[in-house]
């Protein structure tokens, strides 16, 4: 499998590798109806999420935090299970006391990263946001932390150096990282680097991540995993937070359980890996003055995402279509100003003609890509070949 899916290959190896020496679940050696504090994974003989914070040793703030997740609910209802859940991180951040928890919620078959805080006489969760990459939240190395200094990073004790975005190394203490500016919505790189470990013999010099901003509303998770860089390249200059819309790429298909939409859930849209871009070529929408058409791709805990770009001629107005899961046909609408289009595309080596609707003008026509103007009523289309036929719908304006 390829490395760029670091992530969902390396969570099965770890099942086996980091869980077994000391057993699978968190340190357990507070009372049963406590958080453990930390987490019992190993990778060799090196623990990797140990107990820190300054308050990790309080039994008291360790019971109020407890009592805080206990009464936390996921956006369907579902509640965390504490004995396979685990306080990261517990002390003072910036003056107040903030406690860290991945926190296991089996009726999703999800981890939670829960950030809390004093809420008068106790504590509440302040965030709570989904991993939803395959693999759980504590094989991660760098969890993101919200505070009033700016953007902070959680370490795992694999990391031995984490470069911020500007390139340079950011302080850690006790596994917690000074403060970053990081936009609201804008997309900013972050670099870890791992020692060497039983997992990973010849360490990792470059452990790339995406941050999407700060505006990242929960229970989205801001930190996407770019191990090419291919995916700062692709977002250079966009607005992260159009990105995460409801009609952006990445919030635009929504999370379905059973038979309804969840809209409080993290949308299936939403990016995990593999963002990259591809030139699709010019098109003029006016007939007179071409932009530049662009294909963004990207890997969700759904599959393969895609969407399509357009960048108005002279450095102008960027459109963005919503995703489209991945299919043979690919068919996507870009709301350009007085004249949306139709983009159409599919592998350039199927050798099947596409069809269109009678009379329908194509704006470009080229082997794997077709761009039409939007109608006002339904338009089909159809692409045959190999004796099987691809069909795709798209509404009127």
């Amino acid at each position: 499998m390829a490395p760029a899916r670091r992530r969902g290959t390396i969570a099965t190896a770890l099942l086996t590798l980091l869980l077994t020496a000391a057993g699978c679940g968190p340190v357990a050696d507070l009372k049963p109806e406590d958080l453990p504090v930390g987490y019992d994974s190993l990778d060799g003989k090196l623990k990797v999420w140990p107990a820190r914070g300054t308050l990790a040793g309080d039994p008291t703030a360790t019971a109020e935090v407890t009592e805080a997740v206990r009464r936390w609910r996921s956006p369907e209802d579902d509640r965390a299970h504490l004995s396979s859940s685990g306080i990261l991180w517990s002390g003072e951040v910036d003056g107040e006391p903030v406690a860290l928890v991945a926190a296991d919620v089996p009726g999703e078959g999800a981890s939670w990263l829960l950030q809390l805080g004093r809420d008068g006489d106790r504590y509440a969760v302040r965030r709570a946001s989904e991993y939803t990459d395959p693999g759980y939240l504590v094989y991660a190395d760098v969890l993101p932390v919200r505070s009033d200094a700016g953007r902070r990073y959680l370490t795992s004790a694999r990391v031995e150096r984490l470069l911020g975005p500007d390139g340079r190394p950011l302080a850690v203490a006790d596994g917690l990282s000074e403060p970053v500016d990081v936009p609201a919505c804008r997309a900013v790189g972050v670099t870890a680097t791992l020692r060497a470990t039983a997992t990973l013999p010849q360490g990792r010099a470059a452990d790339r991540l995406l941050d999407l901003g700060t505006a990242t509303t929960d229970p989205r998770y801001p930190l996407v995993r770019d191990e090419t860089g291919s995916g700062g390249q692709a977002l250079t200059g966009l607005d992260t937070c159009l990105l995460a819309g409801r009609d952006g790429p990445f919030g635009s298909v929504p999370r379905r359980i059973g038979d309804r939409d969840a809209p409080a859930s993290v949308p299936e849209s939403w990016p995990l890996a593999e963002l990259t871009e591809r030139a699709l070529g010019p098109v003029a929408p006016d007939g007179r003055h071409a932009g530049r058409l662009t294909r963004l791709v990207w890997r969700t805990g759904h599959g393969e995402m895609s969407a399509v770009r357009y960048r108005a001629p002279g450095g102008g107005e960027q459109i963005l279509s919503r995703a489209d899961r991945s299919n043979p046909l690919q068919a996507y609408v870009l709301p350009v100003p007085g004249h949306p289009l139709v983009v159409l595309t599919w592998q350039a080596d199927l050798d099947a003609p596409l069809a269109v609707p009678p009379g329908t003008p194509r704006l470009v026509d080229r082997p794997g890509l077709v761009v039409v103007p939007q109608a006002a009523d339904r338009q089909t289309f159809r692409l045959t070949g190999s004796g099987k036929t691809y069909q795709r719908s798209v509404g009127g304006r």
